[in-house]
């Protein structure tokens, strides 16, 4: 299947972070930083923390005080028909799905509501395949929309 990476990419500018752990070491934590680098807002959604990476963090998509323009799941597969009924209910966009998570009629279900659905990708190993930007920390790279 062929997902609208560039498309949530260059139009998506907030992120909700479902399951986005506060150690440092963990692939969500490490995403989450790496797109708050290269200009996205992230919205820490884990109801076990108050704070994830100096941001508020929401118990649950629909306690979000607006809608993201994404919302990446970082959860296991079975959680996936929840956070997409919460996306839709609250107005994102987007659904992504992390490498590993892979629930075909959560992707349906968001898809029919009109959300764009990218599922079993990295948000950050795409954005850095689209805009040919080094893994190094600091180097910020940003995409054209228009390319």
């Amino acid at each position: 299947m062929r997902y609208p990476i560039k498309k949530v990419l260059t139009q998506s500018k907030t992120v909700a972070i479902v399951g986005l752990s506060a150690k440092p070491e963990q692939d969500s934590y490490k995403v989450a930083a790496y797109l708050a680098d290269h200009g996205y807002e992230v919205l820490p959604v884990n109801p076990g923390a108050s704070e994830i990476m100096g941001r508020k963090s929401y118990a649950s998509v629909r306690d979000l005080p607006v809608p993201p323009d994404v919302v990446d799941i970082f959860r296991r597969a079975e959680f996936a028909p929840e956070i997409v009924e919460d996306a839709i209910a609250i107005g994102a966009k987007a659904v992504w799905m992390q490498l590993g998570v892979v629930h075909a009629s959560a992707a349906t279900r968001a898809r029919e509501a009109g959300l764009m659905v990218v599922m079993d990708r990295c948000m950050k190993r795409e954005h850095q395949r689209i805009t040919n930007c080094p893994t190094d920390p600091g180097t910020v790279c940003t995409l054209n929309p228009s390319a």
